[in-house]
C-alpha cells in the first residue's frame, strides 16, 4: 500500500503549527503550576504565570500566522527562540550548579520576555507571497527563448 507524503511545505507549516502547540501547553503548565514549579526552579510564581501569559501569545500568535508568513522566516524566528531557549537554559543550569538560587529566574525570565518578542517579530513580518493553485505550472525561473550569440 503507498502513502501520499505531504508536500515539504505543508510539513513544514506543520511542524510550525506543532511548535506553537507546544508553546501552548508550555504556557498552560507555567500558569497551573505556578507555585509547585516556582518552588522547583527557585522562580517567584508571579514570573511564571506572566511566563504562562507570554507562552500563550506566543503560541496562539504562531498558530495564527502559520499559513500566513513565510516559511523562511519562521524557520528563523523558531532558530532564534530556540537558540536562546538553549542558551538561557545552560546559563541557567551553570548558575544553579555554582550554588546560586538564580538560575531558574533567568530561565523563566528568558520565557516571559522572548515569547512576546518572537510574537511580534512574526505579527510585523510581510506576509507570505500568493502560492499558484495545485496544478497550476510554475513560472521558469530563466528564460528558455533568450537568443544566443
Amino acid at each position: 500500500m503507498t502513502q501520499a507524503l505531504a508536500p515539504p511545505a505543508d510539513r513544514r507549516t506543520l511542524g510550525v503549527i506543532a511548535d506553537g502547540g507546544f508553546k501552548l501547553l508550555l504556557g498552560v503548565t507555567c500558569a497551573v503550576a505556578a507555585a509547585p514549579f516556582g518552588r522547583l526552579l527557585g522562580a517567584s510564581a508571579w514570573l511564571l504565570v506572566a511566563s504562562g501569559v507570554a507562552l500563550l501569545i506566543c503560541g496562539g500568535v504562531e498558530i495564527r500566522y502559520a499559513r500566513s508568513r513565510s516559511m523562511r522566516t519562521c524557520t528563523r524566528l523558531m532558530i532564534a527562540y530556540d537558540s536562546g531557549w538553549v542558551l538561557s537554559a545552560l546559563v541557567g543550569a551553570l548558575m544553579a550548579w555554582q550554588g546560586s538560587g538564580a538560575g531558574g529566574e533567568v530561565w523563566i525570565g528568558y520565557q516571559a520576555a522572548a515569547p512576546l518578542v518572537f510574537a511580534a517579530l512574526l505579527v510585523t513580518a510581510d506576509p507570505a507571497p500568493p502560492q499558484a493553485p495545485p496544478g497550476t505550472p510554475s513560472k521558469p525561473t530563466h528564460s528558455a527563448t533568450a537568443a544566443t550569440d
